[in-house]
């Protein structure tokens, strides 16, 4: 797969070196997981921290494939 780039704001989270699509996507779940950031009544809704709140324009909670179209956003 084609390297991506992440922007400034997702960089916060996933790291600033491009790389394929997918492993963004793995790098994100894996600080979702890191942090607890999944509700824990409803796991396909994350609960944005600080960091990814920019991510997901201000959200404090989104589900997990609005998440997926996000993101796209903030990729080159």
């Amino acid at each position: 797969m084609k390297p991506v780039q992440p922007d400034a704001l997702l960089s916060e989270v996933v790291g600033k070196e491009p790389c394929p699509r997918g492993e963004v996507v793995k790098k994100l779940w894996d600080y979702i997981k890191k942090h607890k950031l999944q509700d824990p009544k409803n796991k396909r809704m994350i609960i944005a921290d600080d960091k990814l709140k920019p991510v997901f324009n201000g959200k404090k909670q989104v589900d997990m494939f609005e998440m997926t179209k996000l993101v796209s956003g903030h990729l080159k």
